[in-house]
C-alpha cells in the first residue's frame, strides 16, 4: 500500500499547485507517471482519470470561494472539451515512440513556460492583446484542450495566463474559473481514452493515489489562492518538470557520459532555486510597495470585460 500512500501525497502536493497557480496537476502528474515507464497514452488517461473527482472539488471549492466567473466558464470550457476530445483521439492513433517523444517534449515545454511565467514573468505563449473580447475565448479553449490530452497536461500553462490577458480578472478569479473548466475538459479527454487507452491498462493503484491526495488537497488549495507566493512555487514547479522531463528525453537519445549528467543535474537544480528565490524578495517587493502606496483606494471586486457573445465580431 506504499505506492497509494506516494501517490496520494504526489496527488495532494499536485493539486495543491493546481489550486494556488492555475497549473500544474496535470503536467505534474503525467511527469511522474511517465518517469515510472508508463505508456504516454496511459499516463494521459490516467492524468484525465485522476482529474474527474480532483478538478470537480477544485471547481466547487473556486465556486465557493467566488472564485470562478460563470460566463468565462461557459465560454471557454465547452471549447475546450471538444479540443480535448480531439486530442485524445490524435494520441491514441499514434505510436508509442512518437507519443513518448511528443509527451516529454511538451511536458519540457510547459515546465519553460511555467518557470519563465513565475522565475522571470516573461510569456512563451503568445496571447491576445487587441482587446478584451469573447472572440479570444473559444480559440483559447479549444487549444489549451487539444494539448492537455496529447500532453497529459497543458490546460493550465495555455488557459490561466491567456485569461489573464483577455479579461481584467484578479488573479484568484482567473485561478478558480481555470480550475472549474478542467472539470469539463477531463471529461471530454477521459470519453475520448475509453477505447484506446483500455488496452494499455490504466494503474488504477497511483491514479487512486492521485485522486485521494488531490480531493482532500482541493478545498485548502482553493482558499489559499491569492494568498501564497506565487512566483518562487512556480518557478520550482517549472524546474521540476523540466529536469525530470528532460533526464527522459536525454535516456531516449542515448545517454551522455556521467560527468555531464551531473553537471546538467547540478545545474538544473541551482538554476531554479536562485531564480525562486529572487522572484520571492521581487514579490515581497512589490507587495510591500502596493501596501504602502499613499491613498490607495480599497479594492473593488474586478469584472471581466467581456462582450456578450451576440456583439463579438
Amino acid at each position: 500500500m506504499w505506492i497509494l500512500a506516494v501517490f496520494a501525497v504526489a496527488g495532494g502536493l499536485a493539486q495543491f499547485i493546481d489550486g494556488t497557480l492555475g497549473m500544474g496537476f496535470g503536467v505534474t502528474s503525467a511527469t511522474v507517471l511517465l518517469s515510472m515507464g508508463v505508456a504516454p497514452v496511459t499516463a494521459s488517461a490516467a492524468t484525465h482519470a485522476a482529474k474527474l473527482p480532483t478538478t470537480l472539488i477544485s471547481g466547487l471549492s473556486h465556486w465557493r470561494a467566488g472564485n470562478v466567473d460563470g460566463r468565462i466558464l461557459a465560454r471557454v470550457a465547452i471549447p475546450g472539451a471538444l479540443g480535448g476530445f480531439l486530442g485524445a483521439v490524435v494520441l491514441t492513433n499514434i505510436s508509442l515512440a512518437s507519443a513518448k517523444g511528443w509527451m516529454s517534449g511538451l511536458l519540457v515545454f510547459f515546465g519553460a513556460v511555467i518557470f519563465a511565467r513565475f522565475g522571470f514573468g516573461a510569456k512563451l505563449i503568445p496571447t491576445p492583446r487587441n482587446g478584451h473580447t469573447a472572440r479570444w475565448l473559444a480559440p483559447i479553449g479549444v487549444v489549451g484542450g487539444f494539448v492537455d490530452a496529447t500532453g497529459g497536461g497543458g490546460w493550465g500553462p495555455v488557459v490561466t495566463p491567456s485569461l489573464m490577458t483577455v479579461t481584467k480578472h484578479e488573479p484568484r478569479k482567473v485561478v478558480g474559473t481555470t480550475n472549474a473548466a478542467e472539470f469539463v475538459v477531463a471529461v471530454s479527454v477521459s470519453s475520448g481514452f475509453l477505447t484506446g487507452a483500455a488496452q494499455h491498462g490504466i494503474p488504477w493503484l497511483p491514479v487512486l493515489g492521485l485522486v485521494l491526495g488531490g480531493v482532500i488537497m482541493a478545498p485548502i488549495a482553493a482558499r489559499l489562492a491569492g494568498r501564497l507566493p506565487h512566483r518562487p512555487m512556480g518557478t520550482l514547479v517549472g524546474g521540476l518538470v523540466i529536469l525530470v522531463n528532460g533526464v527522459t528525453i536525454i535516456a531516449a537519445l542515448g545517454g551522455i557520459p556521467l560527468w555531464l549528467d551531473w553537471t546538467l543535474f547540478g545545474v538544473a537544480v541551482a538554476v531554479p532555486a536562485i531564480v525562486a528565490w529572487r522572484a520571492w524578495q521581487t514579490e515581497r517587493a512589490e507587495k510591500a510597495a502596493s501596501t504602502a502606496a499613499p491613498g490607495e483606494q480599497p479594492e473593488q471586486p474586478e469584472r471581466a470585460e467581456v462582450e456578450a457573445g451576440t456583439t463579438a465580431r
